[in-house]
């Protein structure tokens, strides 16, 4: 190696350092920035409840960490929580610059809710199988709470409209019409897609 290779060798290194600490620092810095929200709950109701940010789905509580960890800008936002048969649990948080904030969540049994005396039982084949499920504009949950041995989504016999959404894709949306005791499958890949083209306001119950 020649002297003058040597040193332009040395030039690219310490440029190479320099990129390494300014990328470094930018990260830094938007950590400063964004705050974290952490959710804790204690049963598989809580775990399994399908998670709303300022109106926009997100996932359902036990998956909402590691690389899906929800980051928010600093300010006010409102958080639902939902599952079907359980009432609504709703909040508000302010969000400072860096901070980390503990969220426990606690469904309560909504003891109005009304289920058939006959239901036809329909498996939900969807990828990704984190997204929300909506019957007839209600939350029914997510797409891997009725993908499995023994498990479905029950329904009461007749026309009812589906909708699978999560942000990121295209809603898929279909209408089935059941019967009595009958065994259905519903099966799609959704459409990646617009964030924007995911996410349907929710009904009330």
């Amino acid at each position: 190696m020649t002297k003058r290779t040597g040193i332009l060798l040395g030039y690219v290194l310490f440029a190479a350092v320099l990129a390494a600490l300014s990328c470094a620092s930018l990260f830094a810095g938007r950590n400063e920035i964004l705050g974290e929200i952490q959710f804790y709950g204690s049963t598989k109701v809580e775990k399994t409840s399908g998670v709303w940010i300022d109106g926009q789905y997100v996932g359902y509580l036990k998956e909402l960490k590691g690389s899906k960890k929800i980051l928010l800008l600093p300010g006010e936002h409102e958080i639902s929580v939902r599952q079907a048969g359980y009432k609504d649990f709703a909040t508000r948080v302010v969000v400072n610059p860096g901070q980390k904030i503990g969220l426990a969540v606690r469904m309560e049994k909504d003891f109005q809710a009304r289920y058939p005396t006959e239901t036809a039982l329909v498996k939900v084949s969807v990828r990704p199988r984190r997204a929300a499920v909506f019957v007839d504009g209600l939350y029914a949950g997510h797409v891997d709470e009725f993908n499995g041995l023994g498990q479905g989504l029950l329904l009461s016999p007749g026309k009812h409209r589906v909708k699978i959404t999560l942000p990121g894709y295209q809603d898929f949306e279909t209408e089935v019409s059941l019967l009595a005791h009958q065994k259905f499958e519903l099966k799609t890949d959704l459409v990646a897609g617009d964030i924007l083209q995911a996410g349907p306001p929710i009904r009330e119950p």
